[in-house]
């Protein structure tokens, strides 16, 4: 998909959102800008492809049993995108509030949570619903993963929010983390990173590198130490999928000492294979 059909993929981000603005380009940049806290009124809707109850495949939560919920739209188009089928305009969504998801989460009894797509932060209604997951009583931990090609503002800001309304000498309950890509040369769209984002990471955060090549390695390196990532938040290195062995990852991080940096491959493609839909 070229990167003007993925930016044409997004639809209609929300319906009855009043006050709501995505913006995106073809460019490949988007700055998602969510509605306030009146976006948790009835009758704001967040275009759902899929959610479901799985094992989570990937990241420092993998293999522990999460409801995930997937949203319709990408600003962009990495080669080796493996959720393709998100991002067509054509793909069917059920068009849900921020109470339907919240009683999904509820009904399925899930501590973890993870905000998925496509692109989740291209979503108006992503904070309000960040916020509705995280007072449920069993969550512990909702995860947003994003392409580092939007603004994650809205998420930092709304996270330090619920730190500080936190009652004194109480946990303020669930946690809201960041899984945020940082694109490499074979996902053809490197050029569209914010490198602001890097500075609104904290520790229940992580930065993941989706390695094609060798040339993917090295400059995942350079990515890695420039901004002292590894002292920041967590840090991934995952294969393509059937594209480099693993083994050659291991080897170079060993080699290049890169401590602190976590070899993955997806668990979800291991345990499902070929399943591309409610894993």
């Amino acid at each position: 998909m070229a990167e003007a059909e993925a930016a044409a993929a997004l639809a209609p981000a929300a319906a009855g959102c009043a006050g709501t603005v995505v913006e995106a380009s073809t460019g490949g940049s988007a700055a998602a800008v969510p509605a306030s806290d009146a976006a948790d009124a009835a009758g704001c809707k967040l275009a759902v492809a899929e959610r479901f109850v799985s094992l989570n495949g990937e990241g420092p939560r993998a293999g522990k049993r999460a409801a995930f919920i997937r949203f319709r739209g990408c600003n962009l188009a990495c080669s080796y995108c493996d959720t393709r089928w998100a991002c067509d305009p054509a793909c069917p969504v059920a068009w849900e509030s921020v109470d339907d998801l919240a009683s999904f989460v509820a009904a399925e009894e899930a501590e973890l949570i993870t905000l998925t797509g496509g692109e989740p932060m291209l979503q108006p209604a992503l904070a309000p619903l960040v916020k509705r997951l995280a007072a449920l009583p069993q969550v512990r931990f909702v995860e947003i993963e994003t392409n580092g090609a939007v603004d994650v503002g809205p998420i930092a800001r709304l996270r330090a929010d619920l730190l500080r309304r936190a009652a004194p000498g109480r946990p303020m309950g669930a946690r809201v983390g960041l899984t945020m890509d940082w694109k490499l040369p074979s996902s053809g769209m490197e050029r569209h990173m914010l490198r602001d984002n890097v500075a609104l990471l904290a520790s229940d955060d992580t930065v993941k590198f989706v390695i094609g090549d060798e040339s993917d390695l090295r400059r995942a390196a350079e990515v890695v130490r420039a901004f002292d990532l590894t002292s920041r938040c967590n840090v991934f290195f995952s294969p393509v999928f059937g594209a480099i062995d693993p083994a050659d990852i291991a080897r170079f991080v060993v080699g290049r000492r890169l401590n602190g940096v976590t070899l993955q491959v997806q668990l979800h493609k291991i345990l499902w294979p070929g399943q591309e839909k409610g894993v």
